[in-house]
């Protein structure tokens, strides 16, 4: 009797846990790299914000939060993928009963776990060192998962879309630029066309959320329509980055 594949999430899980071993030796060093990094940005920004109004506060800790997600999830994955690709490693995934979504998927949820320390620590710092209110400090949990489902996807087709390599560092390390000035530059200090075009752009909608959860009167049904809208835009960039490594494959 012919073995079938195993299921989209077993196999994902079979996927995480073999790089999550290879990845171990190095992930001490990413989680550190990644949580120094973002409390430093704490510590800048305290130095020349911490009596801006609430919102430019919260702004600032949410961004610093979540560029901890970006270094690793969205930059340090998509060299990951592309070295992989770029070594052949792509064809030992393909020989396996699994589907491309699976494989996908396995990448994705293990670069996203070595960014949970960083989320935290830098969660609990920038509420303290801003002196903002954590009654609602719970909406981290769902602005973090959107926030690693949707810049891990977008890592993932860094990695696996270009031809290159060195076109997949260079997205990687843009995309974390571009959460980094997303996040850090509080909405109110924009002009009014560029607010317009920041507040559309889904990279934004986590650091939105997790901001205005932040402050004193949270706006829920804005941060649930942009906790729902990063799922979809997660979603859409796993799909699409799957599509990447299925040519890949046939290539």
């Amino acid at each position: 009797m012919a073995a079938t594949a195993p299921g989209t999430l077993a196999a994902a899980a079979a996927v995480h846990t073999a790089q999550l071993g290879r990845a171990r030796a190095g992930g001490g060093a990413v989680v550190i790299v990644a949580t120094v990094q973002s409390l430093a940005i704490l510590a800048l920004l305290h130095g020349v914000g911490a009596t801006a109004g609430q919102g430019s506060r919260a702004a600032v800790v949410s961004g610093a939060v979540l560029s901890a997600v970006a270094f690793v999830a969205w930059n340090l994955l998509a060299q990951r993928l592309a070295a992989v690709k770029a070594g052949g490693g792509m064809d030992y995934f393909g020989t396996l009963p699994v589907r491309p979504a699976a494989v996908v998927l396995g990448f994705c949820s293990c670069y996203a776990t070595f960014a949970v320390p960083g989320i935290v620590l830098t969660a609990a710092a920038g509420t303290a060192l801003f002196s903002l209110p954590i009654a609602h400090l719970w909406v981290l949990v769902p602005a973090a998962l959107t926030s690693c489902v949707a810049l891990s996807g977008l890592g993932a087709l860094s990695g696996l879309g270009p031809a290159r390599p060195e076109v997949a560092t260079l997205a990687g390390q843009f995309g974390l630029t571009a959460v980094i000035f997303l996040g850090l530059i509080p909405p109110s200090s924009l002009p009014d066309g560029v607010a317009a075009v920041r507040a559309a752009i889904p990279l934004a909608y986590d650091i939105d959320a997790f901001a205005s959860a932040l402050t004193s009167h949270p706006d829920w049904t804005g941060i649930a329509l942009r906790l729902a809208g990063s799922a979809a835009f997660g979603a859409c960039c796993l799909a699409l980055a799957a599509r990447a490594y299925r040519r890949t494959l046939d290539s």
